[in-house]
């Protein structure tokens, strides 16, 4: 059963990192490369979508790896799983804390009443969103080592 979770647990984590590492570095490079209105477009589209699926998403990863790691607790790997659990804690916060409020903006933006800074907010969304992915990967490695 243990062996069950844990396969579960870095299913769910990694195709959210895919999912991120997607967004990241292919579709906002499309977008970059389409005119201001189109760009614009297709990212508050994005945050409309990928907004309400990514909570849950983000929430399971995280109550999946604390399920593990009390499941787990006591044996070899189990550092890993709470270090890995904690990198998701830290990658919801940010979320909250830092895209969600400029996420949130962004996804009711039409070409009509966008604000005059749009491209600077979503570079700023841009960044945070590396760091966030990066603090994923490494969770997704901890996951995947603690069953090794």
């Amino acid at each position: 059963m243990l062996s069950a979770l844990a396969v579960c647990t870095i299913v769910v984590v990694g195709v959210m990192v895919g999912v991120e590492f997607s967004v990241a570095f292919v579709i906002n490079a499309i977008l970059n490369g389409l005119p201001d209105d189109s760009n614009q477009q297709g990212r508050s589209h994005g945050g409309r979508m990928l907004g309400a699926l990514m909570p849950f998403w983000y929430i399971g990863s995280l109550v999946l790896s604390a399920i593990w790691a009390i499941a787990a607790w006591g044996r070899p790997g189990t550092s890993l799983v709470v270090i890995g659990a904690g990198l998701l804690v830290v990658s919801v916060l940010m979320s909250i804390l830092l895209l969600v409020p400029i996420n949130n903006r962004g996804k009711t933006w039409t070409a009509e009443n966008r604000p005059a800074d749009w491209k600077e907010q979503m570079s700023r969304w841009d960044r945070y969103h590396y760091a966030r992915v990066a603090i994923i990967i490494a969770a997704f490695a901890l996951l995947v080592a603690a069953l090794v």
